[in-house]
């Protein structure tokens, strides 16, 4: 396709979309990122199963970072100079204590799996958006939260009770860490542009996790440097669209749309490991998709809504006008 046509393409997605309401903007956002990111997942899941998991978490950010830097150059270095330093590295050690965990239960759990117990952040996401930035928690919103994480218990309960309970209660564990991460982020989108930083995340979990990985490290095949490559790429898109998510809408607003990675995580675990989703996977993923797709209705809905009022008021204040 000509880069012309690519362009107009763009720019009349772009004229369409300034007429949608930011939740709605927030979702799409939210779900590019959770498709993109279950794709990395699959793939990181393949190389963590013959690479330590400690290299596989340095390697995946420094190749990150190594994709960004043609879009970097021509914009100028100066211009990715971070506002706040500190903030930048609180947020990298964060996630790179969480990826320590994640990690390390990756190769050891089903896709599906992961993706689902990933699902219980948005319940520290919303908690500490509450407390944190006092962000309205309308019913629809708790209500969608509660049905997603019921569907989640569907999902993961039995697992729990089976032999590699142990590495399904370290991903577990990882979800307040990430949820700690999230936040962060969504506290720098006031002073800091998305690509700032979705750099500074690749440049401090790199530097953080550098170490370990030269303790471990082992030598690579041709094919497992070209996949480095990819994750990169990958991930930085997944950040970035994740960043903007948080810039455009309230966090908590955006957090039901991450309940369909459990459809994304089942078709590349399928295609990829032959996973067969069990029967309480397809159950609370239908519950999971349910209270998503509920949500952004009535998101939807209520944004028309306020949208028309707006209308007759300034409709009637220019019929007073007039008078």
């Amino acid at each position: 396709m000509p880069l012309s046509t690519l362009t107009r393409a763009r720019q009349s997605l772009a004229q369409r979309s300034q007429h949608w309401s930011p939740t709605t903007r927030g979702l799409l956002w939210t779900s590019a990122a959770g498709l993109l990111f279950s794709m990395l997942n699959a793939l990181m899941r393949l190389l963590t199963q013959q690479i330590d998991p400690f290299q596989t978490q340095f390697l995946r950010y420094f190749f990150g970072l190594l994709v960004l830097l043609p879009v970097m150059l021509p914009q100028g270095l100066a211009s990715y100079k971070p506002k706040n330093l500190r903030d930048q590295f609180s947020r990298g050690l964060a996630h790179a204590v969480g990826l320590a965990l994640w990690f390390t239960a990756l190769p050891k759990i089903p896709l599906a799996d992961m993706t689902a117990i990933g699902f219980t952040g948005p319940i520290f996401i919303m908690i500490g958006a509450y407390f944190a930035f006092k962000e309205p928690m309308r019913w629809e919103r708790w209500v969608a939260v509660a049905l997603g994480f019921s569907g989640v218990l569907i999902v993961v309960g039995p697992k729990l009770s089976a032999s590699g309970g142990w590495y399904h209660l370290m991903m577990l564990a990882s979800a307040p860490v990430f949820a700690v991460s999230f936040l962060l982020t969504k506290a720098m989108t006031r002073y800091e542009t998305p690509g700032v930083i979705l750099v500074w995340q690749s440049i401090t979990v790199s530097l953080i996790t550098l170490p370990v990985a030269v303790w471990v490290w082992q030598p690579l095949q041709p094919w497992q440097w070209l996949a480095f490559v990819v994750t990169g790429v990958l991930g930085s898109a997944g950040h970035y669209c994740l960043t903007r998510s948080f810039a455009v809408a309230d966090i908590s607003a955006t957090q039901s749309a991450k309940f369909l990675d459990l459809v994304w995580s089942a078709v590349m675990g399928f295609l990829l490991f032959s996973d067969i989703p069990s029967q309480s996977t397809i159950i609370g993923g239908v519950v999971i998709a349910s209270a998503t797709l509920w949500l952004a209705r009535r998101e939807a809905a209520k944004a028309a809504a306020r949208k028309r009022s707006a209308a007759e008021v300034e409709a009637e204040a220019e019929a007073g006008g007039t008078t």
